[in-house]
C-alpha cells in the first residue's frame, strides 16, 4: 500500500457543490505596478478548506479543433508541443483554423484550460473530491468564462484574484491521430504574483498540485515554500519537453529541494530529462525522479505507464482501445485519478489503474474536460478491475 500520514486513506473526500455561497471582498495594492493601484477582487467563500488545491498562477481559456497537417507545418515549433506565442500570433493562428478544420462543421470548443485547471477539474466532476484553485483572472470576458466554467465545475473559487487586464488563452491543434499542439498566449495576461500569496490560501489542505514553469517559476517556489510551511504535500507535472530542454537547471533546483513529494512525466519530457545520460529510456528516467521524490510517474502513452514509490515499481498498460480523438488533458487526468488514489490510500499499482481508466476517458472527445459519458465508461473501467467507485453527482 501508498503510506502517507498527510494523505492516507481516512481523509473524507468532500464534494464542494453548494446552492448558497457566502461572498467577501477586499482589495489591497499591488506593489509594482507602473500604472498605479490595481485593484484585486478576491471571493472568501465560508466554506471547509478544499482537499486538493491547484496553482493556475494564469487562468487560461483553451480554444480547441481538431486541424488538417497543412496547418501545423505553417506553425513555428515543433509538432506536438508547447510553446509560447504573442497576441497577435495566436489570433492569427485562430483565424486560419477555420480553413482547417477537420469534420466539418465542428467548431472551436473553448473551455477553461490548463494542465493543473484539467487535474482539478478531474478531481472535483469525476472523483468527488473537494478542490480549490488559486490564481488570477482578468477582467474580461475570457475571465468571466474560466470563473463560471470552475464553479460549474465544483471547484472553490475563493482563492481566485480578479485583476485588471486579459486573460491567458491557449491554442489546441489537434491532428487526425489525436496528437495536439499548444500555443498559449500568456504574455500580456494578469496573474497571481509571488508576494500575493500567503498561508491562508493553502491551510488546511493537504496537497498543492502544480506544474513547472518559468513563467511562473517565482510564484511557483513561494507557493511551495508556504506549503511546506503549513504541512502539504505538492504534486509537480513536467510541462513540456521544450519546458524540461530549455530549463532544466531550475527544474533541477526544485526536485534536489526535496519539498516535490509526487512527480509526472510523460514519455517525450521524460527523454529530455536523462538526455545525455548512458541510459535515457523512460525506467532511467523514473530511477532520476524516484531519487528526489517520494512518487515518481512516467506516462507512455498508448503503453501505459511506470511508477515507483520507495523500492517499489509497477508497470501498468493503458486502458481502453478506442482511438484517441484527442490527446489533450491525458497526462492531466491521469494526474487526478492518482492523486484520488493516493488520498483513497490505494496501492501504487491501483493509483497507476484509476489514472489509467481517467486519462483514457478524456481523450475519446475533444478538449480537456471529460463527458458525462465519458465519465461513465471510465467507472464502468474501475469497476471491471475492482477499483472503488468515486462518489460523485455526475
Amino acid at each position: 500500500m501508498v503510506k502517507r500520514g498527510q494523505a492516507g486513506g481516512n481523509l473524507r473526500l468532500i464534494c464542494l457543490f453548494k446552492n448558497k455561497q457566502i461572498k467577501k471582498q477586499r482589495t489591497f495594492a499591488t506593489a509594482g505596478q507602473q500604472m498605479g493601484a490595481e485593484h484585486l477582487i478576491i471571493n472568501r467563500e465560508a466554506s471547509q478548506a478544499a482537499l486538493i488545491l491547484g496553482l493556475q498562477p494564469a487562468a487560461l481559456i483553451d480554444h480547441v479543433a481538431r486541424v488538417d497537417w497543412s496547418l501545423l507545418d505553417q506553425i513555428p515549433g515543433e509538432r506536438g508541443g508547447s510553446i509560447p506565442v504573442a497576441i497577435d500570433e495566436l489570433e492569427h493562428i485562430l483565424s486560419e483554423v477555420k480553413t482547417h478544420i477537420l469534420d466539418e462543421p465542428s467548431p472551436i470548443k473553448t473551455i477553461a484550460g490548463g494542465s493543473v485547471t484539467n487535474t482539478i477539474r478531474g478531481l472535483s466532476v469525476g472523483f468527488g473530491v473537494s478542490c480549490g484553485l488559486i490564481g488570477a483572472y482578468g477582467d474580461d470576458q475570457q475571465g468571466q468564462l474560466f470563473v463560471s466554467n470552475m464553479k460549474f465545475s465544483g471547484v472553490d473559487v475563493s482563492r481566485l484574484r480578479m485583476k485588471r487586464g486579459p486573460t491567458g488563452q491557449c491554442v489546441c491543434l489537434v491532428d487526425a491521430s489525436g496528437n495536439r499542439t499548444m500555443r498559449p498566449c500568456l504574455s500580456n495576461a494578469v496573474k497571481i504574483q509571488a508576494d500575493e500569496l500567503i498561508a491562508e490560501d493553502v491551510k488546511g489542505s493537504k496537497w498543492l498540485v502544480l506544474r513547472f514553469g518559468m513563467f511562473n517559476f517565482e510564484v511557483i517556489q513561494a507557493a511551495i515554500r508556504i506549503a511546506k510551511q503549513e504541512g502539504l504535500s505538492v504534486s509537480m507535472d513536467l510541462a513540456s519537453f521544450e519546458m524540461v530542454r530549455n530549463f532544466r537547471t531550475p527544474l533541477l533546483q526544485l526536485l534536489e529541494s526535496g519539498d516535490v513529494d509526487l512527480c509526472f512525466a510523460n514519455e517525450d519530457e521524460a527523454a529530455e530529462l536523462v538526455r545525455g545520460e548512458e541510459n535515457a529510456d523512460p525506467e532511467a528516467a523514473l530511477e532520476f525522479l524516484a531519487k528526489r521524490c517520494q512518487w515518481a510517474v512516467v506516462t507512455l502513452g498508448p503503453n501505459g505507464c511506470i511508477a515507483k514509490h520507495g523500492k517499489e515499481i509497477v508497470k501498468v498498460p493503458a486502458i481502453g482501445e478506442a482511438k484517441a480523438i484527442d490527446a489533450t488533458g491525458a497526462g492531466d487526468l491521469f494526474a487526478s485519478g492518482f492523486l484520488y488514489g493516493l488520498v483513497k490510500g490505494l496501492s501504487l499499482e491501483e493509483c497507476c489503474k484509476v489514472g489509467s481508466c481517467s486519462g483514457g476517458s478524456v481523450i475519446r472527445s475533444l478538449g480537456g474536460e471529460v463527458t458525462p459519458e465519458n465519465w461513465q465508461w471510465m467507472r464502468k473501467q474501475m469497476q471491471i478491475r475492482g477499483l472503488p467507485i468515486p462518489d460523485t453527482r455526475t
